[in-house]
């Protein structure tokens, strides 16, 4: 019991010591950026800008409308080194969702796009002719005071 209570009393003093330095920090938590590194497939570069041209911008376009993100963006690395990818895929968006918001927004987005999260999965994996994923990251910005 006593060492339960030392446990609750030191969590309470890293709460207070966190909530003293959010008030001094330099900055504040911004939105956030979901980033994926595409390589792609020697000569289909223009078949994937296509689909980037079409469907995704499609689903993109419907999220923004939503409100469920902010914006999205293509960047080409223009100048990449062995192992880098070719393109960055960028989407924006200001808050974490619920899993209960997630489950409704996904509903809600396969009818919109007529097309089941499993059937999105398999084209996803049909589009590895055209490229391979890299990797994954989500950033937050920092923003200065």
């Amino acid at each position: 019991m006593r060492a339960l209570k030392g446990l609750v009393l030191a969590g309470f003093a890293l709460a207070t010591l966190s909530t003293a330095a959010a008030q001094d920090a330099s900055f504040k938590p911004g939105a956030y950026s979901d980033v994926s590194a595409i390589e792609i497939v020697p000569g289909q570069f223009q078949n994937y800008m296509d689909y980037l041209a079409t469907n995704w911008k499609k689903a993109q376009e419907f999220n923004k409308s939503k409100g469920w993100i902010t914006g999205y963006r293509v960047l080409v690395n223009t100048y990449p080194r062995a192992g880098e990818p070719d393109l960055y895929l960028i989407v924006d968006y200001v808050k974490q969702y619920s899993p209960e918001e997630q489950l409704a927004q996904q509903k809600e987005f396969e009818a919109f796009m007529k097309q089941t999260t499993r059937q999105a999965t398999t084209a996803s994996g049909e589009r590895g002719v055209m490229r391979k994923l890299l990797g994954q990251m989500q950033l937050q910005e920092a923003v200065l005071k």
